[in-house]
């Protein structure tokens, strides 16, 4: 009887130990999927990339290549989004739910911002309007951020501060940078997330990276890809 008891124990462990294995062996052979959530405006959406990439594909089309397992992308970036917008975007469960699941989080936004504060162009500038304007930027972006953290406290946030598309009117960059300020002070409040300079990217208007008068083109964001893989240790 005793005999039988120790055979069967011992198949048991064999057994154990065979499922062991192969669970090991899944494991390596499907490494993790990761996923990557953008937010923002046109620049996250992509406008102006011939190719349909956008910084955001490029991205994963390099984790891709760099790492094992497969990343996918939720984009819920809105052409022409202002952080006001953003932030009611972020009420929606399907986004809330993205942002909960995901590994990596891309951030950009405020452009919109600017142009609607200053009267939605950039010529004159009405600084009065423009302070009203940064003031109601800082508490949407206090407030997406923290809605971020709520939902998901550890991925890193990766947020991209702005670049001035009219890089030859020294006046629109003193807006920019100021901005950029404002956002790189405030991120540092949040644990694991990164101010991304990108202000410094595109100091001429050239065709060679625009594709208009305020979107990059496809060179224009292999540049900003570069910019992001640069910044993050991946």
């Amino acid at each position: 009887m005793k005999r039988h008891q120790k055979w069967w124990i011992g198949g048991l462990l064999i057994i154990a130990v065979g499922w062991g294995v192969f669970g090991f062996r899944s494991s390596m052979s499907h490494p993790e999927e990761k996923k990557i959530v953008a937010l923002g405006d046109s620049l996250t959406f992509g406008v102006g990339d011939e190719s349909g990439h956008g910084y955001v594909e490029n991205l994963q089309q390099w984790l891709d290549r760099h790492y094992e397992g497969d990343t996918t992308v939720d984009n819920h970036a809105i052409p022409g989004q202002q952080s006001d917008g953003l932030l009611n975007q972020m009420k929606e469960a399907s986004v809330f739910k993205s942002v909960e699941n995901a590994d990596y989080i891309l951030l950009y936004i405020g452009m919109n911002d600017i142009l609607k504060s200053n009267g939605g162009d950039l010529a004159p500038l009405n600084e009065r309007q423009l302070s009203k304007g940064k003031k109601d930027y800082e508490n949407n972006l206090k407030q997406i951020l923290d809605r971020i953290r709520e939902k998901n406290p550890t991925a890193p946030v990766l947020f991209l501060g702005l670049f001035n598309p009219y890089p030859d009117k020294p006046e629109i960059g003193g807006v920019i940078t100021s901005w950029n300020h404002l956002s790189e002070s405030m991120v540092q409040n949040y644990d694991d997330v990164t101010f991304i300079e990108t202000n410094d990217l595109f100091e001429e208007k050239s065709t060679r990276y625009f594709s208009d008068a305020v979107h990059l083109n496809e060179k224009g964001y292999e540049k900003l890809t570069k910019r992001i893989i640069e910044a993050y240790h991946f």
